[in-house]
This record gives structure tokens, sequence and C-alpha cells, in this order.
């Protein structure tokens, strides 16, 4: 089968590293990936392309003769990529644009929960400060003030302070059709599910726990995620089936019965609370850094799978094979991040750390760049190979991901391979894959 993948972060890093690991002679995979990732171009061939006009990546998927297309950042989906691959015959991987809204909107998902029966927060939509006043009156602290539109995984604040609530709140307004959604604030440690989605039928993947916030003990702003493990030891045997069953299930559903089928990946973002499961969030791809984690333990053909998926045929996949291992990935961070970040500078001992048996580093927000002197380039003939080195170029930079027995085991050759790698400013929680799961807790 000849994939072509779309977007090029750490998320598509493993997916693309994912597709080949679990490829096989029945189910062999050929990579044609989008350009600008030294961790993931190996992994195929690289093309430059615009992930965000439609026609481009159509024209790529055309010229290449792609059996399938998987889209994975949310930007491309929202911006109706999917749409245009459907539509000159080739499967797409990932929902189309009217599908997507699930994720950019908030509001649209609270509507889309409640006409699904689907157990979330109680929340109100404002479009004024008006509005806004109203709803932290009626819902108190905690404040749970999300950003309406897309946001990157940096659109959520959660605080006791008012005062920051209504700024935040007011530079999400301050934008064009500019709305916010605020919500009572849910208490109980956090589950990400990943459910393959072909409008009628979900599946679900195993579950993991996503670290958002920037610092140890769940201090400091949220991010797009600092790190992730799986599986959960002290998430109840049940709790899968019963999220499918109550939460993927009516969400594909009600999407189906608006006539907006659903085909992808609904992320389903939980909170694990004293009342019950209820849900924080949808999202319509694979989430970063679980996504590391969460394939990291998978056995079976992930081609096979979201062929299927994208064809209308999951209920007639094979069930997707799970290794009984451990997974854990540990994020590093420019400096100054999720503010202003610090980038430009050389990582070394990328290396090294995979040099560690059950360990790999996915490449997040990083480059290639020439080292040599720019007169010995110049100067350069048949056979001259200039140097190079990876620079940081993102907010998260690398995710640093270990295989093991245990999740402790995991863990620590994770923090094993973190230790190796060094660049200027760096910084990265110490404290992924601990529990009891209260330390990691939902709220946003």
């Amino acid at each position: 089968m000849k994939v072509l993948l779309v977007g090029n972060g750490g998320r598509e890093h493993a997916l693309a590293r994912a597709l080949v690991r679990t490829s096989n002679a029945d189910h062999p995979v050929e990579l044609v990936v989008q350009a600008g990732n030294p961790g993931l171009e190996p992994l195929g061939r690289s093309l430059v392309f615009n992930p965000l006009d439609p026609a481009d990546v159509v024209r790529r998927a055309v010229a290449e003769k792609v059996d399938l297309v998987v889209v994975g950042p949310e930007a491309p989906l929202v911006a109706g990529v999917a749409d245009a691959v459907i539509e000159v015959g080739i499967p797409c991987f990932g929902p189309t644009q009217a599908a997507a809204e699930l994720e950019a909107s908030k509001s649209f998902a609270k509507q889309i929960m409640n006409e699904a029966g689907v157990k979330t927060a109680r929340s109100f939509t404002c479009r004024t400060m008006d509005e806004v006043d109203a709803a932290l009156d009626d819902l108190g602290a905690p404040h749970v003030v999300k950003d309406d539109a897309l946001a990157a995984g940096k659109g959520v604040i959660v605080t006791e302070d008012r005062q920051a609530a209504r700024e935040h709140a007011e530079g999400c307004l301050s934008r064009p059709d500019g709305a916010v959604v605020i919500e009572d604030y849910l208490e109980g440690p956090e589950v990400s599910l990943f459910c393959l989605a072909d409008g009628t039928t979900a599946i679900p993947l195993v579950p993991a726990q996503d670290f958002k916030r920037v610092g140890d003990g769940n201090e400091g702003p949220n991010t797009g995620g600092m790190g992730a493990y799986t599986p959960l030891p002290w998430l109840r045997e049940d709790a899968v089936d019963e999220i499918v069953e109550t939460v993927a299930k009516p969400t594909i559903t009600a999407m189906k019965a608006r006539g907006t089928e659903f085909r992808g990946l609904l992320y389903c973002g939980l909170a694990m609370t004293s009342k019950g499961i209820r849900v924080v969030e949808f999202n319509v791809r694979f989430g970063d850094p679980e996504t590391q984690v969460v394939l990291e333990r998978l056995d079976s053909p992930l081609s096979e799978l979201l062929y299927a998926a994208a064809t209308g045929n999951l209920a007639d996949a094979p069930a997707p094979v799970w290794s009984t291992d451990a997974a854990v990935t540990v994020v590093l961070a420019s400096g100054g991040y999720p503010g202003p970040t610090d980038t430009g500078h050389i990582i070394a001992g990328i290396e090294d750390a995979e040099a560690l048996e059950g360990v790999h580093v996915i490449h997040a927000g990083t480059s290639e760049e020439i080292t040599s002197d720019p007169a010995d380039v110049a100067a350069g003939c048949c056979g001259f190979e200039p140097d190079s080195a990876i620079v940081n170029t993102g907010g998260r930079v690398l995710d640093v991901t270990a295989r093991a027995a245990t999740v402790e085991e995991a863990r620590v050759l994770a923090y094993e391979g973190v230790a190796k790698i060094h660049f200027e400013g760096e910084h990265h929680r110490s404290d992924i894959a601990t529990w009891p799961a209260d330390l990691n807790t939902a709220g946003a």
C-alpha cells in the first residue's frame, strides 16, 4: 500500500514509524512524507507541499498514485483536505471539513454531545464580556475558559484567579468571530482514548494519559503535552468498553444522523470523575504525544486499520493486536515554551539516546542545518559532504520514547534517554508516568 502522510511534526513521525514498523509481507507499506522533519524524512520519499492547500495535497496524491492519504494535524482537516482527496476517489483517513468541526469549535462539540446524550461539563458559550462575567458567576472557581477555535492545545486556562480568566476570555473574544466556552471544572484523572471510526463502527485503541501542564506536579500553563504513558495500571478494566458505548458510538451516530459521517480518528479526552466518566474534549486526529506511546504497543499492521476506517470497512477488519509491554514518552521542550521559544540551538546526544535498547527519539520541532564554512561549501566538488547538525526549531522539540515490560521500567529507560540529550534552554518534566493518577487531573 502506498500512503501519503500529511504533516511533519512529532505525531506524524510516530505515525510513519508505526506504519513502517508494523508492515509485513502481507501488508507492505511505501510511504510518501512531507519534507521538513529530519527524523521523519528517512522513513519515506519526502516531498515539499502545502498541507493547508487541498489542491496541492491532491496534486501530490494523484501524481504519486497513492492508495491512501493519512492526515495527521487538525488544521489541514479543518481546511478541507480530506474533502478534496475523497472527491478525486482516493481514500482518506481523516474527517471531512464539516466533521472536523468537532475539534474546530468547542461549542459545536458541546452541541453534538448534548444531541448524543454524552456526559460532559456544564458550560456556556460566550461572545461578549458580559456573557463571560455571567458564566464565571454561575459556575464559580476554578474557572475553566476555552478558546472556541483551534489553539494547538494551548487555548485553555484553568485558574482560581477570576481576573486571569477574564483576560484569557477577552483575548479570545478580540479576534473576528471570537468566542469562548466557559465550563465547570472536572475533578479527576485524565484519560485519552483514541477510537478509529468509519462512519458507523468505532474501534478503540489502548488508553493513555497525557501530561498537559508544563511543570512537575501539574504546575504552570497548559501545553500541547509534555509526556504520556500506557497502559494505565489504575484504570478499571471495563472503562474502555464504557467509553466506547457511552461516548464514541453515540457521537459517531449523532454525526451520521446530521448527514456528517465521521471517518478517521475520534480522540476522546476524558475525566474520570467521582460521578463517572465525563468528556473534557474531542479532537479529530491522533493526539500528540499520546500517539507516540499508543502506537509503540501496536503489533499488527497500522495501514490495514487506517485503510479500513477510510473505506468504511472497520467491522470486517481484524482487531488490532497489542503488546503487553508499556511505553513512556517524555517531551524535551525549548526554552520559554509554551511562551515565546528560544530556538536555533544545536542538539547533541540523539544517537546516544537511540543506542539504548528499547528507546527511540521522535522529532517534533527540529531541522537539519549546514554547519560547514560557507566558503568550503561553495568550493566543494564531487563527493563533498558538508557538515550538518540538528537544531531546535519549535516549542516541543523531541519525544524520547521507551518500551519495556512495565510502566516503571519504561519510565526509567525513557529518562535514561532524556539524560543523553542536550541543547541550550532544554526543559522537561521529571514526573511523567508517575501515579497515583490524581497527580494529573483533567480540569481542562
